[in-house]
């Protein structure tokens, strides 16, 4: 399975609250927690650290939103996202200081919220990167094309390519092959090179999309051109496939 972002909601409106919870898990997200008080997201980040958080400004209680974002980010280097409902300058500016990822208005859609997520999780992967070419040996002639997919989406895919992070929609996958300790993913724009065995790419890929049909292939099952009895053809590509696996293949071609 993929490994789901995980966000904690820290909003007093209940109403509110719920209604961002069954958004965010629709869109493949886990929250770990709807809170009304900052004191109680300190308490709850020393238990389960999340990797985004969704802070109202304008908290009740002994801390506002902004207080309570300076106080986690004594301790904590995790994103945040402030929700506002006409937020003044002042509020504004206090806010800016602890350098958000963004800030969502209320009332918003559901594709404020996911848009937010998405940008907040793309930036994230940057900074990840970035770290990673920072901490490589300067003199380590090796190109380290991948090595960047702690979070694989529901929906696409990154890997690094010259330095840079790339995002492949995993709609457009049609297959991918195995390596040796690497893998290639072949794409309906180009093919790639990724620091992963095919055993772990495989277990984090959504399961809905692909199957593993032979020890050195997965395959995007809505990419099938043909199925025969030793093969599938993707692209006018044969795709060698195991006799185990064709059975389960054809189950899972008469649930789609």
């Amino acid at each position: 399975m993929d490994k789901a972002i995980k966000i904690l909601i820290v909003e007093d409106e209940m109403v509110i609250a719920a209604n961002i919870s069954l958004q965010l898990t629709e869109l493949g997200y886990e929250v770990t927690g709807i809170l009304p008080r900052g004191e109680e997201a300190l308490s709850q980040i020393k238990i389960e650290r999340p990797d985004i958080l969704l802070l109202d400004i304008r908290l009740k209680g002994e801390m506002d939103g902004i207080e309570t974002a300076q106080e986690i980010q004594r301790y904590y280097n995790i994103p945040i996202i402030y929700l506002t409902a006409n937020a003044d300058e002042a509020h504004f500016n206090r806010a800016k200081e602890t350098h958000p990822y963004g800030f969502i208005s209320k009332p918003f859609k559901k594709l404020d919220l996911q848009r937010a997520i998405e940008l907040t999780v793309d930036r994230i992967i940057l900074e990840k990167a970035s770290e990673n070419g920072k901490n490589r040996n300067a003199n380590d002639s090796s190109i380290d094309y991948g090595n960047a997919t702690d979070f694989i989406l529901n929906d696409r895919i990154f890997v690094r390519h010259n330095e840079k992070m790339l995002k492949i929609d995993i709609k457009d996958i049609y297959y991918i092959e195995a390596d040796r300790n690497y893998c290639r993913i072949f794409s309906q724009e180009r093919e790639y090179l990724l620091v992963m065995t095919l055993k772990d790419i495989d277990e984090k890929l959504p399961q809905n999309h692909f199957l593993r049909i032979h020890r050195s292939y997965i395959i995007n099952i809505s990419q099938i051109d043909e199925v025969a009895g030793t093969h599938v053809v993707i692209s006018k590509k044969a795709i060698p496939m195991s006799k185990a696996m064709r059975t389960e293949l054809l189950k899972r071609l008469q649930t789609i």
